[in-house]
């Protein structure tokens, strides 16, 4: 049975089930963490040799070929490995740079990706009201928190950038919308353009025109400090806004567990769909494959990811599969013509095509 979190020193309290337990269970695995008794590796030679919880030598070559199957990096510290087979979460350690890192049972990397794609029905679902609550809140006067935050939020979604990590902009000098520096930004009358250093150093220029964006953004120029994103509390203080503020806002916005990232993945999608139904058409499946190249190759350029991470994370299975059987305008097509309030016609279509995958897959999440 998937565990659950309960304290026991207040019985009779109900118990909150753990959703990661609940579905590794689901998934045929054992649910696994690194505070469990486990396999730990340990430098001979040249090489490693990998030793039980009670310090024994492992020889057993089913367990050292899992163990070679995880492919944990040599440059890996205090590594953690599972003594189940078909534990979850398979190992931990930490890199280089002194950050925990994982590896995951191919089931569960399998299961989490479905239900990563099925969340973005949901997620499309509650766009239309995120876009009503951002434009109200970025007409608020003054500049409080509640029209920066929306402010980040229409950014996130018109600009594709991250959200940021201070922890990231400190130790790599990378940025994202939330760590940004007014060097970063350039505003001419209604036109905004970002130039700065993302995530793995990628240099990152992006333009947009939105009279309101640049109007909050000049304001925010004029607070002392480097930091772009900063509003003014209740008590005259100046507050910078984190990655954090963000995510809680939409948690209020929409009462889920919906975060920055989530526009990233739709986003995804939705240009992938578009660039699609817009490219080539084929006669064989051999031109057909070289499309969805090209368009895997767009999106990973407005999201500033290779080709492979893009496919895998970022474009969902339904539109590759629907467009390789020749569907994919037809079935975008029909959906278009039902279109949500304040969804656009291609993002309603792309929202049926993704909820059907999300029923096929049993989802929760898109019911």
């Amino acid at each position: 049975m998937g565990r659950s979190r309960s304290n026991p020193s207040h019985r009779g309290l109900a118990v909150v089930p753990d959703p990661a337990a609940e579905a590794a269970h689901e998934a045929g695995l054992v649910y696994t963490t690194d505070d469990e008794p486990g396999l730990r590796r340990a430098r001979k030679g040249k090489g490693f040799v990998y030793l039980d919880p009670d310090g024994r030598l492992i020889r057993d070559g089913a367990t050292l070929d899992r163990i070679r199957s995880l492919v944990i990096p040599p440059a890996w510290e205090h590594v953690w490995i599972t003594i189940h087979p078909r534990g979850h979460l398979q190992a931990t350690g930490r890199d280089a740079r002194g950050r925990k890192q994982h590896r995951y049972h191919p089931r569960w990397r399998e299961i989490r990706d479905v239900n990563k794609f099925d969340r973005m029905a949901a997620f499309a679902k509650v766009l239309p009201r995120i876009r009503r609550r951002v434009s109200r809140d970025m007409s608020r006067d003054g500049l409080p928190k509640e029209k920066v935050v929306a402010t980040v939020v229409r950014l996130l979604e018109t600009t594709f950038i991250r959200v940021g990590n201070e922890e990231y902009a400190k130790q790599n000098r990378s940025f994202g919308l939330t760590t940004l520096r007014n060097r970063h930004v350039d505003v001419k009358g209604s036109t905004v353009r970002f130039l700065f250093h993302g995530k793995s150093g990628v240099e990152v220029q992006v333009g947009i025109t939105d009279r309101r964006v640049a109007r909050v953004i000049k304001r925010c120029e004029e607070l002392p400090g480097q930091k772009l994103f900063q509003y003014i509390d209740a008590e005259g203080e100046h507050r910078t806004v984190s990655s954090d503020d963000v995510n809680q806002y939409l948690r209020d916005v929409t009462g889920e567990d919906f975060t920055a990232k989530d526009f990233r993945t739709w986003a995804g999608t939705v240009l992938a769909a578009s660039a699609l139904r817009e490219g080539a058409g084929f006669e064989s499946e051999t031109d057909a494959k070289r499309n969805v190249v090209a368009a895997i190759d767009q999106v990973a350029r407005k999201l500033g990811h290779t080709r492979a991470v893009c496919r895998r994370s970022y474009v969902h299975p339904a539109v590759i599969d629907t467009y390789m059987d020749g569907r994919l305008e037809t079935v975008l097509g029909a959906a278009a013509s039902r279109v949500p309030a304040r969804l656009k016609s291609d993002e309603a279509a792309v929202l049926a095509l993704v909820r059907r995958k999300a029923k096929r897959n049993g989802s929760l999440l898109a019911a």
